[in-house]
């Protein structure tokens, strides 16, 4: 494997947040792991090549809250429409056009609501239910996980 993949493939894992990737192209077998270590470490062997990326300050857990903090603020009512995958979250179809939808409007089930780019492929995500929009729960532009809300829907 040469190392423009593995590059392709560490930047892979370190922007869309998954914790480990494994690839077999032949008799080679690559493992990323994503830890939370700053510093990088190697290893290789010649059957396989484990490349361990830092997360940087970012990967530090938030503190338990105190015993006398309030409790977090409820769940949100409607539905939630969820990232059907990883990739990179988008509100409109090109830079410079606008906004598939906005909060406050009625969406029809099978509209289309954002694109996540993933691996160089745009897919259009679409709304499971009719209803209005209530919130965007991500950024245009952000890296999205598998199951992270994007959308709630009243």
């Amino acid at each position: 494997m040469d190392l423009r993949k593995l590059k392709k493939l560490i930047d892979l894992v370190q922007e869309s947040g998954i914790g480990e990737l494994e690839i077999t192209e032949g008799e080679e077998k690559v493992r990323i792991t994503r830890q939370s270590a700053a510093a990088p470490m190697m290893m290789a062997t010649p059957a396989m090549q484990h490349l361990a990326v830092g997360t940087g300050p970012s990967a530090v857990p938030a503190p338990a809250a105190a015993p006398g903090a309030p409790p977090p603020a409820a769940e949100p009512k409607g539905h939630t429409l969820k990232s059907p995958m990883v990739g990179t979250f988008y509100r409109a179809p090109s830079p410079g056009a606008a906004n598939f939808v906005e909060v406050g409007q009625a969406v029809s089930k099978g509209q289309t609501l954002c694109i996540i780019e993933a691996m160089k492929l745009l897919n259009e995500i679409e709304s499971d239910v009719a209803g209005t929009v209530k919130a965007i729960l991500v950024e245009n532009g952000q890296p999205v996980e598998y199951g992270q809300p994007l959308f709630l829907i009243e």
